[in-house]
């Protein structure tokens, strides 16, 4: 099957059915991680709200993207979003980052209604300093964010899946909804308008080799700089119903070695400029996230988060395992058709 079949393939089953009241009130997941605010480290409260989800995800959806599976299959109304909002503020601890995500675009009227994300965003004014939310690109604009730009007392940061700034793997790979340059153009709206962007960016989308990812990260690190922030490196781990995992199955996709990331990291340092960039690999270590040989990848993975919390990446060059010669045999090997 061609790329576009595959697609069509897992797409029918992307959204869940319509949800009843009950599971409305209740958010995806909520939970506390490792960040930073410039120099300082500080704790981070995430919160996934559990809405409709992507759009896109209805039309064709990302290669690598099953979050879909985790929407309500409708819009959620004001008072089920108010619910999800009360239910996780009796968990928040004053958490100075706060990172709110939709499983889609936080600014897309269909997900979260206007006046809802304006309550949202001022219920954490006063106790956190940075709030994050995600969105695509057509949705940044100044009429969404000026709102949120006046009500919220912090700094607000908006996320962009740009993924990759070449356009041929952006739109026949990720199968994303718009060029890099919408994602770019995004980020300077974004900017102009004194806020923060930053964004995600992409490691060994489907058929693309380790090499050519790790490539097509790095050049795209330098590319995006400029525009953005803070740069975040998401290997691809593999969720269900996606492209992704239909290759997988089928012997013909393996998440990227975490050598990989290290490589990115350290390549891709000297390519930064003044932005941030980090990586905090979903299922690391795990056979469906970004793994090595398993001996070392606990202590990879700590590498790969310290490097990116203290912004010091050159203590990722003394990091050494058998497996690592293996990595790179198989990378030298690819043009042939050959794994390691």
């Amino acid at each position: 099957m061609t790329g576009p079949s595959v697609a069509r393939a897992v797409a029918h089953d992307r959204r869940p059915a319509p949800a009843g009241p009950d599971a409305a009130r209740r958010y995806v997941n909520q939970w506390v991680e490792a960040e930073a605010i410039g120099p300082e480290r500080v704790r981070a409260f995430v919160l996934i709200l559990k809405t409709r989800g992507c759009y896109w995800a209805d039309a064709k959806g990302c290669s690598m993207c099953g979050y879909a599976k985790d929407t309500l299959g409708r819009s959620a109304t004001p008072d089920e979003l108010a619910e999800q909002t009360r239910r996780a503020l009796a968990r928040y601890r004053g958490e100075p980052y706060v990172k709110i995500y939709t499983s889609g675009s936080f600014l897309d009227d269909r997900e979260v209604d206007p006046e809802s994300r304006r309550r949202l965003v001022a219920a954490f004014t006063g106790s956190a300093r940075r709030l994050l939310v995600e969105t695509l690109p057509e949705f940044a604009t100044p009429e969404t964010l000026g709102p949120l730009r006046d009500t919220f007392a912090g700094e607000l940061e908006i996320a962009l899946g740009l993924e990759t700034t070449d356009p041929t793997v952006l739109a026949h790979y990720v199968h994303k909804n718009a060029p890099p340059s919408e994602y770019l153009a995004a980020a300077d709206r974004v900017r102009a308008l004194g806020l923060r962007a930053k964004a995600y960016l992409l490691l060994k989308p489907p058929y693309l080799t380790e090499q050519e990812s790790i490539d097509d990260v790095v050049r795209s690190i330098g590319e995006a700089a400029p525009r953005f922030d803070a740069l975040s490196v998401n290997p691809v781990h593999i969720q269900n119903g996606t492209v992704v995992e239909w290759l997988y199955h089928r012997g013909r996709y393996r998440p990227p070695w975490l050598w990989s990331v290290v490589e990115v990291l350290r390549a891709g340092a000297a390519r930064r400029g003044s932005a941030r960039l980090v990586s905090f690999p979903t299922a690391g270590g795990l056979p469906r996230g970004a793994h090595n040989c398993g001996a070392c990848d606990a202590r990879v993975l700590a590498a790969i988060e310290e490097a990116s919390l203290a912004q010091e990446f050159g203590a990722l060059d003394a990091l050494a395992c058998d497996c690592r010669s293996a990595w790179a045999e198989g990378r030298a090997l690819e043009p042939l058709g050959v794994e390691a």
